[in-house]
């Protein structure tokens, strides 16, 4: 296992260094000079070449890659262009709520997921079974920001059972979970019926059965561990997704999360605020592709990550 871990560190190194490069060059490759941004349409050349001597822009490429690296190692993105707060200090609220969104989402997603896609494996092609893959088929197919807007306009509006934006208490949460999460646990949905229908069709679960095994035994411990596989890595994916797909939930819900944040920013051309998002969630994403490899091991001791 620890060697597994160690080999799977160091093969993260070229996507790292894959992902800096290319947050890096997102200040570079969008028009615009970022002096001229930040001093004005009005400003003289003279305010605007303090400004590049200041950030450094007249530094070679390499060098400034090399400084922009160091920094974010020691989570050090400078200042916002637009507010001139620190970077950190504008993402940190933004992201959390985007991470309890996503997190939420997850869970949801798997609890929804799991339950539907076993009752439909193990009552294939019932009412159940047909009834529970074309839900699933329409959640899937369903935009998110359209489901978040009939939820609002039912729920919210014509209800009233739910306010229909912002995020922090029990009740602001219920609608952008259902939105993000739906889609997920269609697709859950699909995978653990897939995964189960193959294991359930193996020769060992037909002797567990033959043996006078009760079949909820049979299906929970014995079916659905070894079914989880596939279903995790479609977890581990889903969570990495949800951090940086979640601008339309939160547009919808006015919710002030890192990707409306990140929007926000794009349009103001802050730089270091775009950067320093983008960076932070394709490092989650890689950490959580990590533990979803680790996490074989405990589902299927046969796995053998060290080989």
């Amino acid at each position: 296992m620890f060697q597994f871990i160690v080999r799977r560190v160091i093969q993260l190194i070229p996507v790292l260094i894959g992902v800096s490069i290319f947050v890096f060059s997102l200040m570079h490759i969008t028009p615009g000079n970022p002096a001229h941004i930040i001093a004005g349409e009005s400003a003289p050349e003279s305010t605007v070449e303090q400004i590049e001597n200041r950030l450094g822009l007249n530094d070679p490429l390499p060098v400034q890659y090399f400084r922009f690296v160091k920094n974010a190692v020691k989570l050090d993105f400078g200042n916002s262009w637009r507010t001139s707060l620190p970077v950190t200090t504008e993402i940190k609220s933004r992201f959390l709520v985007t991470l309890e969104l996503a997190i939420y989402s997850t869970i949801f997603s798997i609890f929804l997921g799991l339950i539907a896609g076993i009752i439909s494996a193990v009552r294939q092609y019932s009412f159940s079974d047909i009834s529970i893959m074309l839900l699933a088929l329409f959640g899937l197919s369903m935009p998110n920001f359209w489901l978040g807007l009939m939820l609002m306009n039912w729920f919210a509006i014509k209800l009233g059972w739910f306010p229909p934006t912002g995020w922090g208490s029990f009740k602001q949460i219920i609608m952008p979970v259902i939105t993000l999460g739906t889609a997920g646990a269609a697709i859950i949905a699909r995978m653990t019926r897939s995964s189960m229908l193959d294991v359930i069709s193996q020769d060992y679960i037909r002797t567990a059965r033959a043996k006078g095994v009760r079949e909820r035994v049979v299906i929970y411990r014995h079916a659905l561990k070894n079914a989880l596989i596939p279903v995790v890595t479609i977890v581990g994916l889903q969570f990495g997704g949800l951090l940086s797909g979640a601008v339309l939930t939160e547009t919808v819900f006015a919710i002030n999360g890192i990707g409306k944040l990140i929007i926000d920013r794009i349009m103001a051309r802050d730089f270091p605020v775009v950067q320093a998002s983008i960076l932070i969630i394709a490092v989650i994403f890689v950490v959580v592709n990590l533990l979803v490899d680790i996490s074989y091991r405990f589902l299927n001791k046969r796995v053998d990550l060290d080989g």
